[in-house]
Order: structure tokens, then sequence, then C-alpha cells
């Protein structure tokens, strides 16, 4: 794994806004970065990146399948008591997920760790799929990178396919919050894969769902919606007005309810006490387990709904702890085994392994000039090459 200084396209902004990724630039400094790019040999993407996510989504639903019977980690979990059935009867129906992203600690040689499930409502879909795939093939035809340079990349065809096999039935509604940019352009990809998956798709915002005296929830045409994408967490839903609504309102939804289990924090301490010493997890505990005082090597602490790096405080052994101001913290958090992101060239790198319909698919990256990740963090491609 190399980070490798690489010429720019000079129009990629034109071409990015031309394709609606309108977000490439964030609080005045940019997010989509091609002055570098990050180079893998194909042995560091199958077995240090893609059989472990694929191992690890199989560890997740071992720790779902415990949740759902366990009042105890259910409320450890922060999960409301009236969804704990609607959330056992989503994982026990099966109903489908669709996506998710683990975030990984990783600089080419040790095994990966995992940091983070971002299980329910990840972004950085677009630019990992389309974008970073388009600057591939155009840094190739203008030789900007050499011949023969790869991509660990099938997310859209994954996409694609994952919805045509869905058995979605008439209208698929996929909804956003109002003001979000980045929210809106990330659903309005998915539904751009959703209608090349043979769907008849609708697109509408969070706030503008209603709700029908028979509790059935609508759109703006007074269409009742059957099967919802939504780009909102269910931490959120669960304790919204409308979403009291949710367990009789005969809705699918898209990711279901179970994610609930998978995109929380509190999914590190159950898989570490469930498969303690795996390769690719690290020691972690919630805030208030007398074993947390054992990580005396440094370790993270994260609200269990934490979100980009909000409210997230780094503490190393010799320095100055690190924080990010956020909204969260009061419904409990979890402490992690501190594993310093790799460096390189002073940036800080984090690694999205993006799954579709739980098949590993590809990969994202993130640096920053702080140890922590952030929104603002900046995105930048890879390639695969010998």
């Amino acid at each position: 794994m190399q980070r490798i200084a690489v010429e720019e396209r000079d129009d990629w902004k034109s071409q990015a806004e031309t394709l609606g990724f309108n977000f490439h630039t964030m609080y005045g400094e940019p997010y989509w970065d091609e002055s570098a790019c990050y180079r893998f040999t194909l042995r560091q993407i199958e077995d240090d990146i893609e059989d472990p996510t694929g191992e690890l989504e199989q560890l997740c639903f071992q720790v779902v399948a415990r949740a759902v019977e366990s009042e105890e980690i259910l409320t450890k979990l922060a999960i409301p008591e009236r969804f704990w059935e609607y959330v056992r009867a989503s994982w026990l129906n099966q109903e489908r997920n669709l996506y998710g992203r683990m975030d990984l600690s990783y600089g080419g040689t040790e095994p990966a760790k995992l940091l983070e499930y971002n299980a329910d409502t990840p972004t950085a879909l677009y630019e990992s799929s389309a974008f970073q795939w388009l600057w591939l093939e155009q840094a190739l035809e203008r030789e900007i990178i050499p011949a023969g340079c790869d991509q660990f990349n099938s997310i859209h065809e994954r996409m694609i396919d994952a919805f045509a096999n869905f058995g979605i039935a008439g209208c698929l509604h996929l909804a956003s919050c109002k003001d979000s940019d980045e929210d809106e352009g990330t659903v309005r990809y998915v539904e751009e894969c959703a209608v090349q998956g043979g769907l008849e798709t609708a697109f509408l915002y969070i706030e503008d769902i209603g709700i029908d005296p028979n509790g059935h929830f609508t759109d703006l045409d007074d269409m009742g919606i059957a099967t919802l994408f939504k780009l909102y967490p269910w931490e959120w839903m669960m304790t919204d007005d409308f979403g009291q609504s949710i367990p009789d309102s005969g809705v699918t939804f898209i990711e279901p309810a179970w994610k609930a289990v998978l995109s929380n924090k509190g999914l590190l301490p159950l898989l570490w006490e469930m498969f303690e010493g795996h390769p690719n997890l690290l020691p972690a505990y919630f805030a208030d387990d007398p074993r947390a005082a054992e990580l005396e090597d440094g370790y993270v602490r994260k609200p269990i709904f934490s979100r980009e790096g909000a409210n997230v405080e780094m503490v190393r052994p010799g320095e100055p702890p690190l924080a990010v101001d956020g909204p969260y913290g009061a419904e409990g958090s979890i402490v992690q085994a501190l594993h310093p992101l790799a460096v390189f060239e002073g940036n800080h790198t984090v690694i999205g392994s993006w799954l579709v319909a739980s098949q590993p698919c590809g990969l994202c990256i993130r640096e920053d000039d702080s140890p922590i990740t952030k929104d603002s963090s900046r995105f930048l491609p890879h390639v695969i090459y010998e």
C-alpha cells in the first residue's frame, strides 16, 4: 500500500458538477482529492480487505441473532422497548439488506482492524462507485496512471443486481433529508441504480412523508408507500414522533430494522465478547464495563450513536487527549483499544470497505490531517497495480 502523487484532471470539477456530484468541496475545502491515489497489490485487496470484510459480516450476523433475543443487549444498545419485537421480527423474517461500509484501520502489512460498521446510512457511496471508476478510466486514457491499473470496485453493478433481485413489487420510494447535498446526492444515485435494476421509483424528502388515518405512510401525491429506502438512521426514526407509527405502517424499509444493531457502536464490544482475539477485531467494552480500565495503551471513546467522528475522544499515553465536539453521548458510549490509523506523508488514512447484499465489492479511502476521521476528511481514489 502506497500513497502516490498524480496529476489531476483539469476538468474534474466541471464533470463532477455536471454529474450531480455537488459536494466535491465541503466547508470551503476539497472533499474529492485526486492529487494523489493509493496503490494496492491484488493480494492486499483480496487477502487483507475483501476476505476479512466478508468474514466480519458473518460474525456480525451472529451478533444480531443473539441481540434480538436479549432484552439486556437491546437495552445496552439504547433501542426503545417499543421497537424490540419489531427489530426481532425484521431479523427472523429475513428482511433483506442492501449495503454497508466497514471502516478499517490498515496500512498494508498488519491485519486490518474493524473500527466501526456504517451499516444503516453509509455515505460516500456515489464517489466510491461511479466517480472513482470514472477517474480510473480517464486516468488510464490520459496516461496519468500506468497501463494495467485496476480498481477494487464492482459497487455499481452489485447495486443494480441487488435491486433487480430484491423482489420489490410496485413503486420504490427513496428519501433523504432536505438541505443536505451529500445525502440527496447519495439517494439520487441509489435511485439511479434501482431504475437500472428495473424498478419504478419516486424520490421525496423525509420531512414530506405523511401518515393517513389508517397509519400508512404516504407521499406528497397521497400514494401509499410500500417500500422505502431511507437515508435516515434508525435511532432517529425510533424517537421521532412519526416513527411511533412505523411498527404498524406495513412499510418495508431499506435498510431493515435489524441494521439498528449493526450500525450501533455497541456492536464493537459485542463482537469482542463473542469473538475475542479475532485478528480483525480490537478489544472493546461498554464504557461502564470495569474491563474498560484494562486499555492502558490508549483507547477511543465513541458514543453509540455517533456519526462522522462527532463526540469521539482519543486518549493516547503521554499525549493530550483529542476530542471532536458534537451532539451525542447521552445515549451511552463504548471504549475501543487505540489502533492508530496508518499515516502516509502526514495523512491519517482510513479504509472504507463496501458490501452490497452482504458481499464485499469495493473500497474507498478517506484521509485527514487529524487522527480522527470527520465528515470533512478528504476522499482519494485507489488503484490495484503490481
